[in-house]
């Protein structure tokens, strides 16, 4: 069964990988606006997206860990010096973004709601 991981903030987003890739099993990685009190992001594509890439994660491997990563709020994100899109490792254009770590695999937007899409990106782990 896949491993599903919440996490908020950049830092916590690199300390999670760093402690999740030494298994070499595969990561997913899913940048959203971060979640109010009632668990609802500010991003409506990343609203969406969510139940769609939830249903599709049935297509990742079994060993496969999944993390939802919350960029902040819509002032933070927004900023173009914001982290996650400036740093190598992430180098964000939008939210939702849907990667597979360490790989070029990446849906960003309305991909992230396309169940074919999806299950290509999972199965192709």
């Amino acid at each position: 069964m896949v491993q599903k991981f919440e996490v908020e903030g950049f830092d916590a987003f690199v300390e999670k990988v760093d402690s999740l890739k030494t298994s070499g099993n595969p990561i997913f990685v899913l940048f959203s606006g971060s979640k109010d009190a009632n668990g609802k992001s500010w991003c409506p594509d990343c609203v969406v997206a969510e139940p769609a890439i939830k249903a599709a994660l049935d297509k990742a491997p079994e060993d496969a860990a999944f993390i939802y990563v919350g960029v902040g709020n819509r002032d933070f994100w927004k900023d173009k010096k914001c982290v996650f899109r400036t740093d190598a490792r992430t180098k964000l254009k939008c939210v939702p973004t849907l990667i597979k770590y360490g790989g070029p695999q990446r849906l960003e937007e309305e991909q992230c709601a396309q169940a074919d899409l999806l299950e290509m990106l999972f199965e192709d782990a």
